[in-house]
């Protein structure tokens, strides 16, 4: 059974930093894409950034400069290091896993207020 377990979220003021976490089990780790999703409340989720097991990394324009996505292959475990953050980047963060089907954590919530 597939299980992904996010944790670090809270609510930080504008220009702070939160580092979220996802613990994966059930699937081959290093062998899969990892991404971090949020979807802000009346909006579509949208992808954040995105850990090939190749560990090419990608990321969405409004994040970049500014979040870091890494995993730690040993540990079975993604994180999203998250700093300068705006208000705009409120919502519940998700973890991704994409192996033959695709696999969600129950979502963490982030809230930056200004």
């Amino acid at each position: 059974q597939v299980q992904l377990v996010e944790s670090g979220g809270g609510l930080v003021q504008a220009g702070g930093s939160l580092r979220l976490s996802c613990a994966a089990s059930g699937i081959r780790f290093s062998s899969t894409s990892m991404a971090w999703y949020r979807q802000a409340p009346g909006k579509q989720r949208e992808l954040v950034a995105r850990v090939f097991s190749d560990g090419t990394i990608s990321y969405a324009d409004s994040v970049k400069g500014r979040f870091t996505i890494s995993r730690d292959n040993a540990k079975n475990t993604v994180y999203l290091q998250m700093n300068s953050l705006k208000p705009e980047d409120t919502g519940l963060y998700y973890c991704h896993a994409r192996t033959l089907s695709d696999y969600w954590g129950q979502g963490t919530q982030v809230t930056v207020s200004s």
